[in-house]
């Protein structure tokens, strides 16, 4: 199981419905039961054959592997310990350009996520007092989001856009089998692989 918190129902594409095989405007039958002599345009052969070739290919040509949540994400992602302070996530975060900070335990799990959006919420002074309002020193474990939805580096990133724009979220951590974060994927990742990979090769 990839993503953590259940997800269902994955949507593929709808197959594209087989081309027809044969054209019937190429050979008609008269009312005597006997085939048309008149011979189809040159330009209707041309069109058929190309088609009829075109569904071979589709046919014969193996799939692309998908690509996968290791292939895309940010690694070494940079985490905090759950009694870090607001100051120190929001000092990471403006230096860093970071929205989304993984919170982890004294053993390095993962325990929560905090973004940019969470400390302006509790801490709107951040913006402009900076870290040196008292109430800067509360610990990320007080405001941090414990429920998380995470993923493996095997997950196939389809799963990962859609359960992030289904759930609202812009980043989802990319998790060891200890729980411990290895990565991350955010919407400019899933942004950036759309332009330089493009849809065929990211989506089939």
């Amino acid at each position: 199981m990839s993503i953590v918190r259940a997800v269902h129902g994955v949507v593929e594409p709808n197959p594209a419905e087989p081309a027809n095989p044969a054209d019937p405007r190429l050979n008609t039958v008269d009312t005597d039961g006997e085939n048309d002599q008149r011979q189809p345009p040159a330009g209707r052969v041309v069109l058929a054959a190309q088609e009829a070739c075109e569904e071979h290919n589709r046919n014969t040509r193996p799939s692309k592997p998908a690509m996968l949540a290791r292939d895309l994400m940010t690694a070494p992602v940079l985490t905090l310990p759950s009694d870090s302070t607001l100051a120190e996530a929001w000092g990471i975060m403006t230096r860093r350009s970071f929205r989304h900070l993984p919170v982890t335990s004294f053993h390095g799990a993962l325990v929560g996520m905090v973004s940019d959006r969470d400390l302006i919420r509790h801490m709107p002074e951040l913006v402009t007092i900076g870290a040196s309002t008292q109430a800067a020193g509360r610990r990320l474990a007080e405001i941090m989001s414990p429920r998380v939805l995470s993923a493996t580096p095997t997950t196939d990133i389809r799963d990962i856009a859609r359960v992030m724009m289904e759930e609202q979220v812009g980043a989802l951590p990319i998790l060891d089998p200890d729980r411990r974060p290895i990565g991350i994927v955010s919407k400019q990742d899933l942004l950036r692989a759309l332009a330089n990979h493009g849809p065929l090769e990211l989506w089939t």
